[in-house]
């Protein structure tokens, strides 16, 4: 047996392989060896010599590397690659489902330039998590790094180079109609990820398809992994910055901005006030109900994580639709995606799921239905978002908790007898109010990677939810 190729590998590579994706900092957890044995292990797991299996990645400096890596590792294994190139995370679950064949994406979605990742997919774009694959993928990797280096079949694979960005537009103006739309003005902000390849041919006219009633006003659409102008994480209100006060200057209908992968899709009002998520996934959820179900589907499943707005569920069911609770999860939600056959999905943290997309996240499909919604009446953004948004969420407050039992016993403690608890994704307490007290619930939930707990609660009103999160924090950090 041969020494091993990187002494280490194995601890390496569990820091690394996380609950739903790859992602480590270049040189360190991720080099070419390690991915190079990820490819040949993910073509082992989804049993792919004969087949092919699809490859993309975004504008990092690292990527197209790591890409061609894979790619070694994959044909070694008897498979042919398809090289995508270019592309966001959304396109290669595109290119997975459209081709029906497993994909790899390199990317590190939102995180900081000294990363890297990759997420997978089974074909038709179906999820791999630890349970599902992800873990058997790490272990055959560790093995060839064990044995020194990958080992080849008698019949090695080829690599193939297509473009699928003008099919995915396509696609996605299929879904959803905006040639009939007033006409709007929008500020994009593509954080120097994919979003700069992909509005321009989606939303504009790079793709060769018609132009739509939009003005679109870019910022930071060059494509650009070390992110110069700020961090390609919408989540950070520190990140809206430049756009809120964009959309404000050109006096622009409302904003977007796209993470670094841009599969997730956040919205900015004309005020230029942020469009919280949830308000977004009821919207959506409203127009898939609606349509299914002038298709005959009389009961239609839309999925919600447990953290989205009280509000989101209550408009699902108001639709005459099916509201199922979940915990939070990429890999997981497009998992209950497949098993309900729900028409939608929507996470409080700006991920969309769509039947009619494979049941993977689109963060522009999303997009697509608000400015629909939105262009097909008069009113700004901000009368339409408020409709959608009754209640007061506190958005995500992160502590670090070395103890986090000793802050569940606490927790718990002061909330017996005023809250009902359930641990279907951390611990949740949903308030036991008398019918003229104003409702309450809070979830905490400890990171997979850090000693952190993160909080999230909601109010029937401002002040409610102030006082039931500061008492929580309280007792978090005590």
């Amino acid at each position: 047996m041969n020494p091993p190729l990187l002494p280490g590998a194995r601890a390496r590579l569990e820091t690394i392989v996380k609950a739903y994706d790859v992602r480590g900092i270049v040189g360190e957890g991720l080099t070419d060896e390690v991915v190079e044995a990820l490819g040949a292990a993910f073509a082992d797991e989804v049993d792919a010599a004969g087949g092919r299996i699809v490859v993309g990645h975004d504008m990092r400096d690292s990527s197209p590397r790591f890409a061609e890596a894979f790619a070694r590792g994959v044909t070694a294994r008897g498979a042919d690659v398809v090289a995508i190139g270019l592309c966001s995370t959304d396109e290669s679950y595109f290119a997975s489902g459209s081709l029906h064949a497993p994909a790899a994406m390199f990317t590190a979605s939102h995180n900081p330039a000294a990363y890297n990742g990759i997420k997978f997919s089974r074909a038709g774009a179906q999820g791999i998590s630890l349970d599902t694959g992800l873990a058997a993928i790490r272990d055959r990797a560790g093995d060839y790094l064990d044995a020194g280096g990958v080992t080849g079949v008698g019949q090695p694979g080829s690599v193939g180079r297509v473009d699928v960005l003008a099919d995915y537009a396509r696609h996605l103006r299929s879904l959803v109609d905006l040639g009939g739309i007033r006409p709007l003005k929008i500020v994009v902000d593509a954080g120097n990820g994919m979003g700069g390849l992909t509005v321009p041919a989606v939303l504009g006219e790079a793709a060769g398809l018609p132009a739509l009633p939009l003005e679109i006003v870019p910022m930071y659409f060059e494509l650009d992994g070390t992110f110069p102008n700020h961090e390609a994480n919408p989540l950070d209100p520190a990140n809206l910055v430049d756009l809120q006060r964009a959309v404000l200057e050109h006096g622009a209908d409302l904003g977007l901005a796209f993470d670094g992968d841009a599969d997730r899709c956040f919205v900015v009002d004309e005020r230029g006030a942020a469009v919280d998520p949830s308000a977004v996934a009821a919207i959506v959820a409203l127009r898939e109900i609606a349509r299914v179900r002038a298709l005959g589907e009389q009961e239609p499943t839309v999925i919600h994580n447990l953290i989205t707005s009280r509000f989101v569920p209550e408009t699902i069911e108001a639709a005459g639709a099916v509201a199922v609770r979940t915990r939070v999860g990429h890999s997981l939600i497009k998992d209950r995606m497949a098993e309900t056959g729900a028409v939608f999905g929507g996470e409080h943290s700006a991920h969309y799921y769509f039947r009619d997309f494979w049941g993977a996240d689109n963060g522009m499909l999303a997009a697509m239905h608000v400015l629909a919604e939105f262009g097909a009446q008069a009113a700004p953004l901000s009368q339409l978002a408020a409709r959608f948004t009754p209640y007061s969420l506190s958005g995500e407050v992160n502590s670090t908790v070395e103890d986090v039992p000793a802050a569940y016993t606490r927790i718990v403690e002061a909330f017996t007898g005023r809250a009902e608890f359930d641990e279907l994704d951390g611990l949740t307490a949903t308030g036991l109010t008398s019918g003229d007290e104003p409702f309450w619930w809070f979830n905490v939930r400890p990171s997979n990677t850090e000693p952190l707990l993160r909080l999230n609660v909601e109010g029937e009103d401002a002040a409610t939810m102030a006082a039931i999160r500061d008492e929580v924090l309280a007792l978090i950090r005590a």
